[in-house]
């Protein structure tokens, strides 16, 4: 016989909760704190271009633990043969690719453009932080547009302050934001 109380509530993780509630979360990824939110969600997301004070047409970038969670935002028939290889080994890693959306991906994730900026990272905090969710997370730099990007959640809290959720983790050893690469050319956009 089982002691368990059959009528008990399961305890939700508070970044899960805070996720599914259109909450923004804070979240140390590869090289700087990123803030992020649920890429389904229209109006976290337009919460999180309004705290860092971007504009919506700049598209933002969508992070996972794996690329099986960005297929419903990529059209993955779209992507050229010729770069696949070169795209899919460069993940996990801080490698953004600028790929087809799919199209299902809402506007406001691409912005202005016709493709969709993803990314498969290696980072432990992030990986985990997408496993829980079940999804990919909005990811852009913990800071005001124009202003650098916070290193720790206590120069995030600086900036950000109780308006956010903090997800605990170290930055990565990198020492600059994800390069970001178009998948069609390969070109290299950000360095």
């Amino acid at each position: 016989m089982t002691t368990e109380n059959q009528y008990s509530v399961p305890h939700q993780d508070p970044v899960v909760a805070a996720f599914e509630n259109g909450m923004l979360l804070v979240y140390p990824t590869e090289a700087v704190m990123g803030i992020g939110c649920d890429p389904d969600s229209e109006s976290a997301v337009m919460a999180l271009l309004d705290i860092k004070q971007r504009p919506i047409e700049k598209g933002v970038i969508l992070v996972a633990a794996t690329y099986s969670q960005l297929l419903p935002y990529v059209n993955d028939n779209a992507i050229k043969p010729d770069m696949r290889t070169e795209i899919f080994s460069s993940w996990p890693g801080p490698n953004t690719w600028l790929l087809p959306k799919s199209a299902q991906a809402p506007a406001w994730l691409t912005g202005q453009y016709d493709k969709i900026a993803v990314r498969v990272s290696n980072h432990p905090t992030v990986k985990a932080l997408c496993e829980k969710v079940g999804k990919p997370v909005v990811s852009t730099s913990a800071n005001v547009t124009g202003q650098p990007p916070a290193l720790s959640i206590e120069e995030a809290k600086t900036v950000f302050a109780d308006s956010v959720t903090y997800v605990n983790g170290q930055v990565g050893q990198y020492s600059k934001p994800s390069t970001i690469r178009d998948g069609d050319s390969g070109e290299v956009i950000r360095a």
